[in-house]
């Protein structure tokens, strides 16, 4: 299983990666400041002239970042969203019906040719384009109506850590100030210091127990299910082992049916109206033999108290980044440099 020696490989806490995903507070605590007018201006904006309906742009980790904040949108602010296919637009040239909608894209780099092409027929069919976007002077944000700077600095490590903390964390204070919500933005204040508690968590059940593993199902609902496909995204790209994400509601309808003794499973359970119904199937997995590793405020993995519960899949996630950094460098791979893979991936 290992593929290079482990003589080679970087101590722990010497990875990019590792080094990368802690300055995520520091980088969110300095968005929030810095973007506070522009946020506070769209947010204006939306409540005075509300849209027709919400529609996000992305790709991978960036991708898991937009299903956060689908349920965001939908459950704090009651507007329908939906993820665009970039390929309709680069690959079919199919125009859309998008007068009036909000228009939100989420990129690293702001280069890739498939989200410039969308954004660019976005605008023009109508749409306000916001982008998030970490690169302040790429392609996309000179496209964008408005721009949310994800201010996570340089990111080297190719696996994405402390950017896509970032995108969570703009769409939070996006929709903080959308709702005029005075409460989730006094959270938001306190999150910083939550996401360095949930750093220091001990998520080291889940490193000893998947050392050896071949395959993984991260299990997450509602505001937790993009943090689940963001784990099993870095278990595959950092740790060489086969993990996706199923709704903790989604995997009954037929993915279940594999898992039996033995099989292994991540469980997030969001603390929120979602969180029994992820406890009941972890609970049932277990006592078919399932190994169950349950993050929850009382669970095998321990989750720091959010702020809010829409904050609760940032603090999981950073937990899980430094227990994922480990688990590669067990398993003999280096998680800086995946195999195959490039920092900036370009597609049409």
């Amino acid at each position: 299983m290992p593929s290079q020696h482990t003589s080679s490989l970087p101590a722990a806490t010497d990875t990019l990666m590792f080094r990368e995903a802690a300055e995520a507070a520091d980088a969110i605590a300095a968005q929030f400041a810095h973007n506070a007018d522009v946020v506070a201006a769209l947010g204006e904006r939306l409540r005075r002239t509300p849209p027709r309906f919400v529609v996000t742009c992305a790709r991978g980790s960036s991708d898991h970042a937009a299903t956060y904040g689908k349920y965001l949108f939908e459950t704090r602010l009651g507007f329908v969203t939906a993820s665009a296919s970039p390929s309709v637009g680069s690959v079919y040239a199919a125009q859309q019906h998008l007068d009036g909608a909000l228009y939100v894209l989420i990129s690293q780099s702001g280069k890739s040719p498939d989200l410039l092409r969308n954004a660019e027929a976005a605008r023009a069919a109508g749409a306000h384009v916001v982008a998030l976007v970490n690169a302040e002077d790429s392609p996309l944000a000179a496209l964008a109506d408005t721009v949310l700077p994800l201010r996570a600095g340089p990111e080297r490590s190719v696996a994405a850590t402390k950017s896509y903390l970032c995108s969570l964390a703009a769409l939070l204070q996006l929709a903080a100030h959308w709702r005029g919500d005075a409460q989730l933005l006094e959270a938001l204040s306190r999150l910083p210091q939550a996401l360095r508690q949930a750093w220091q968590a001990n998520w080291s059940p889940l490193v000893d127990g998947l050392v050896d593993a071949r395959n993984l199902f991260v299990l997450g609902r509602g505001l937790g299910l993009g943090a689940a496909q963001e784990m099993a995204l870095k278990l595959k790209e950092t740790c060489g082992l086969h993990a996706e994400a199923y709704s903790s509601a989604e995997v009954k309808h037929g993915p279940m049916a594999i898992i039996g003794p033995g099989f292994p499973l991540l469980c997030l359970a969001q603390p929120d109206e979602t969180g029994a119904g992820t406890r009941a199937v972890a609970d049932e997995f277990r006592s078919r033999g399932a190994n169950v590793w349950l993050a929850d405020a009382a669970g095998e993995l321990p989750l720091v108290d959010a702020p809010d519960p829409a904050c609760a899949p940032l603090l999981a996630v950073q937990s899980f980044y430094r227990a994922v950094n480990a688990l590669a460098l067990r398993r003999g791979h280096n998680p800086d440099l995946p195999p195959h893979l490039n920092k900036v991936t370009e597609t049409v």
